[in-house]
């Protein structure tokens, strides 16, 4: 989708990734929707603090968060005194979201495809949402905001990542088109991929840095329910079951137990921070 007001650059909508259905994509990652919301969605605290900074998040500030899941960004903002609203493809999460803060504009639908008018906010988030192959989401939210505003997107980087050794089962577990499709997703970590997305959809670059993500549990029980939330160990679970997945992950997970008997899980979160020029 382009933009169609006069004073702004025309922008090409790049095709979508092969093979894509966000349908799918949320039915993935609202099948443990209670799990992921309770257990796991915390892992972005670190990062959505430096990203509300970067934006001048704060009263009166509009603020959309894509790929919201359960909506902890959206419920960090509204705190913060934004008008906040989010959009996921996941229905079950978009419902927790909406139990959270029943204030905001939260809707069920596709990055691709954003429902709402050409400058219509002042910051865009997306953490850990925005992927490779993701360029015509970039795009979407390059008209959605104003001249002038900011966006911030994260993702796993390339450094201390406990997530790796959980994901490379899962995705040997998984079918082929789906170990293709995380292939992708993760390009977005190589250095200037994030920056080529940005400013190839308008924007002009101002920052990129890194926050460590640290989530804590209590217990394997936990732990194994939290890890199995996330959207991309969906196609294993229904291709082998929990029961040839659960040992392998936990054989990992079990050498992270520190003194207090806490499973922590610390991964390399980066993120870019670019704005729309005025």
């Amino acid at each position: 989708m382009t933009s169609t007001t006069a004073t702004e650059t025309t922008v090409r909508t790049p095709s979508l990734p092969d093979g894509h259905r966000w349908e799918t994509a949320g039915d993935a990652w609202g099948r443990r929707a209670a799990d992921w919301a309770a257990f796991y969605e915390h892992y972005a605290v670190s990062v959505l603090q430096v990203a509300f900074d970067r934006l001048g998040v704060g009263p009166d500030t509009r603020v959309l968060d894509v790929a919201c899941g359960s909506g902890l960004a959206v419920q960090m903002a509204h705190a913060a005194g934004a008008d906040a609203a989010g959009i996921d493809a996941a229905e079950r999460l978009v419902a927790i979201a909406r139990s959270r803060t029943p204030e905001a504009d939260l809707r069920v639908g596709t990055m691709f495809d954003l429902p709402w008018a050409d400058a219509s906010f002042d910051a865009v988030t997306s953490i850990n949402g925005i992927w490779g192959g993701c360029e015509a989401a970039v795009a979407e939210a390059h008209r959605v905001l104003r001249p002038g505003g900011r966006i911030a997107v994260s993702f796993w980087g390339r450094g201390h990542l406990d997530l790796r050794p959980c994901f490379k089962i899962f995705a040997a577990n998984s079918p082929e088109a789906h170990q293709q499709g995380m292939r992708r997703t993760n390009d977005i970590a190589r250095p200037g991929v994030a920056e080529e997305m940005l400013e190839g959809a308008g924007f002009a670059v101002l920052e990129r840095g890194m926050r460590v993500s640290t989530v804590e549990w209590p217990d394997p029980d936990t732990a194994w329910r939290a890890i199995s939330s996330a959207g991309p160990a969906q196609p294993a679970l229904e291709a082998v079951g929990a029961e040839v997945l659960r040992p392998q992950v936990m054989a990992f997970l079990d050498t992270l137990v520190d003194e207090h008997g806490l499973y922590r899980f610390r991964n390399d979160q980066e993120f870019v921070v670019a704005e729309k020029p005025a």
